[in-house]
């Protein structure tokens, strides 16, 4: 059986890799020390399909160094260890350390991280490691201080053209076809900046026709992708298309609609820590103080999920769902925490007032610090007005409660401490 379009057409070189010129193209950060000939460890983290291990593989061939690579998927810490083993009997000391590139990094326990540790400090091996998911979640803090990271970024539109034109011009099978690009706006929307779901789709379309030259056009390939839901990279799919249907579900109170999107991702073969992860941000940025039960319930429901595995994990994955969509939402804190960032961002750091600094040494008691605040709680109801935020900011106002229960109870309270201050 031949070779997947995807693979016949992976690079070999920089000069064939499309894409992700801030990192590879000339004078990047990346491509410098490539040229330079060491390399020191690193993480690649970006979306699927956008040729995280295939610039693996260039860097090993470019740098003419042994290239061991692990599945996180599929390897242990004996695994790791072999491997290590291997990299340090076939090290020389004229060659740059051997490469071990780990696919799916952030899919490793922390046993087997930690047992990387030593043969990345010394340098043993440089780990180039690829992930999907955000490293400052998945990887342990040791590892990653080792490690520099490099953010790969979804393909544009003219680098996918020059994949589509690159693939119909070199590739024998396409060549045979005679294939004409007559509309390729269905593709490129339906790849969502994915090199590899792009190229199975091309792939999909002209499989399905019998006649040379084959015309591709959007409605074919609209027709094609509907009679095979599935068949072009059902991950890319995952992480773009679906998870953005489950959240505006979630956020739309639709809870048959959010259930319907879980059950896609759980058939799907989604990670179920990505979307445990997912509900704690919806819990945070949508239900938010409407119920602030909800962030709680969808902190247990990961740990949860963390603990009991997979297929059980789909059971508070959709009470957790359920819970989330029937919530009353409320998008106040989201929209409070915006706001202030913006205001840093125009004004600086203002000082912080006298008052309300902090006086650990005699110069700073002399210097006023700390002088004249006043203690809450030697108040009536633990309260007392004064002045809390920067002298140039005082009538600001960043957090505006949002009409539900909670947050109406929530208003009342600031408005017989504050008095007009909240009165919106």
């Amino acid at each position: 059986m031949s070779q997947p379009l995807a693979e016949r057409m992976r690079p070999r070189s920089l000069d064939e890799y499309i894409g992700q010129k801030h990192l590879v193209g000339e004078g990047a950060v990346l491509r410098k020390m490539i040229d330079a000939g060491r390399i020191s460890s690193f993480i690649l983290w970006g979306p699927p399909g956008v040729g995280k291990t295939t610039l693996a593989r260039i860097i090993a061939n470019k740098l003419e160094t042994p290239f061991y690579t692990l599945s996180a998927v599929t390897s242990g810490v004996k695994d790791v260890r072999d491997v290590i083993e291997k990299a340090k009997r076939g090290t020389f000391f004229s060659q740059a350390s051997p490469i071990l590139f780990i696919d799916e990094i952030h899919r490793f326990s922390k046993s087997q991280q930690d047992s990387l540790l030593g043969a990345v400090e010394t340098g043993t091996v440089t780990l180039i490691g690829a992930t999907t998911e955000n490293p400052s979640f998945e990887v342990i803090r040791p590892l990653l201080s080792r490690c520099q990271l490099y953010v790969l970024k979804p393909l544009e539109r003219d680098d996918l053209l020059e994949l589509l034109h690159r693939a119909i011009a070199s590739d024998m099978v396409m060549k045979e076809k005679q294939v004409q690009l007559e509309e390729t706006d269905a593709m490129l929307r339906y790849s969502g900046g994915d090199a590899r779901k792009l190229l199975n789709i091309l792939e999909l379309v002209v499989e399905a026709e019998s006649d040379v030259p084959v015309v591709v056009t959007d409605a074919k390939v609209v027709d094609r992708l509907q009679q095979n839901p599935l068949a072009y990279d059902k991950d890319g799919e995952m992480h773009y298309d679906i998870i953005s249907a489950f959240i505006k579900s979630i956020r739309g109170s639709d809870p048959d609609a959010a259930i319907y999107w879980l059950a896609r991702m759980v058939e799907g073969g989604e990670d179920p820590a990505f979307i445990a992860r997912r509900l704690l941000i919806s819990a945070a940025e949508d239900i938010g103080l409407a119920n602030p039960n909800a962030l709680l319930l969808a902190n247990a429901c990961f740990d949860a999920v963390m603990k009991i595995g997979w297929p059980e994990g789909r059971i508070p994955l959709a009470e957790t769902t359920v819970y989330l969509a029937t919530s009353p939402k409320s998008n106040s804190a989201y929209m409070a925490v915006n706001d202030a960032l913006e205001e840093v961002r125009q004004s600086g750091n203002q000082p912080v007032p006298l008052h309300l600094r902090n006086a650990p040494t005699k110069l700073m008691k002399q210097l006023g610090y700390g002088k004249d605040y006043k203690y809450a709680h030697d108040y009536a109801r633990h309260f007392v007005e004064q002045q809390f935020l920067p002298d140039q900011l005082t009538d600001k106002r960043f957090w505006h409660p949002q009409a539900n229960a909670a947050e109406n109870r929530l208003k009342e309270h600031m408005k017989s401490l504050w008095g007009d201050k909240y009165n919106e």
